[in-house]
């Protein structure tokens, strides 16, 4: 069993032990720069199994970032139990170094955890050819197109080797051919390396092409009000009937979210 990451929480229940993540009536609020209160997230309540791709949706400002940051231990929830196997972070940006080329921004993870450099290029250099960057390596972030920098990224986050991925809005930035090509690679990649993800996006199509259950969280105090369970094969075609189908209904739970 993975060590777990207990965050002011009482016991968990027995039940919920099993799970890489597992938050239960978890509350977050913050203040603004106007000195306003804002509760972020209110009773939120979810799990994810070791290996599951878990992908959440909701409303602009519902507190999905927010709940990735509890899970990675970036923060800690005012109230509620959150435990949770060891996660790491990709947040919307690259934030490559312009300094470093892809191959040293890619394992920086690795060197960060006092691997040395040889071996760190070396592992990421393995990377690089699964990930369509051969010839790449020496390349600085300004000479990489979008899509090649969030590659390096994910390379990045694969390699601080933790057993749960927290991805926010990955392909967000990206042009719709783009963000299809890496929907595509990123689906093939967890299913080499499998991974526990929580993906936390605003694309529904994006949720289930890729995820095996998407959760809809409600408007800011953000809470779940849907969960869709995504029993499809993969590969998954985006203008499948399946995914037709799946979609108008998290779009309709989205809305009904959105009211409150």
């Amino acid at each position: 069993m993975p060590t777990e990451l207990q965050l002011r929480a009482k016991a968990a229940p027995a039940a919920r032990l099993q799970a890489a993540v597992a938050l239960t009536g978890v509350a977050r609020g913050y203040a603004s720069a106007s000195g306003r209160h804002v509760q972020a997230l209110g009773d939120l309540t979810l799990s994810a199994a070791p290996g599951e791709v878990l992908a959440v949706v909701g409303p602009s400002g519902c507190g999905k970032s927010t709940m990735l940051e509890l899970v990675c231990g970036l923060q800690a929830p005012d109230r509620g139990t959150l435990s949770c196997a060891p996660a790491v972070l990709m947040p919307q940006r690259d934030l490559l170094l312009p300094w470093l080329n892809a191959l040293d921004n890619a394992a920086l993870a690795l060197r960060l955890a006092h691997v040395s450099r040889r071996a760190a290029r070396a592992r990421a250099d393995e990377l690089f050819a699964e990930l369509g960057l051969d010839g790449f390596a020496q390349a600085r972030p300004h000479e990489l197109s979008g899509g090649m920098r969030q590659r390096v990224a994910f390379a990045r986050t694969l390699l601080a080797g933790k057993p749960v991925l927290c991805l926010d809005e990955p392909f967000g930035a990206l042009d719709a051919i783009t963000r299809a090509e890496l929907q595509e690679w990123l689906a093939g990649a967890l299913a080499r390396e499998p991974r526990t993800v929580l993906l936390v996006t605003h694309d529904i199509e994006e949720a289930i092409v890729l995820a095996d259950r998407v959760l809809v969280l409600s408007a800011r105090p953000g809470r779940v009000v849907a969960e869709l369970g995504v029993p499809l094969p993969r590969p998954r075609q985006r203008t499948g009937a399946a995914v037709t189908d799946l979609r108008a209904q998290a779009l309709s739970a989205l809305v009904r979210g959105a009211r409150g």
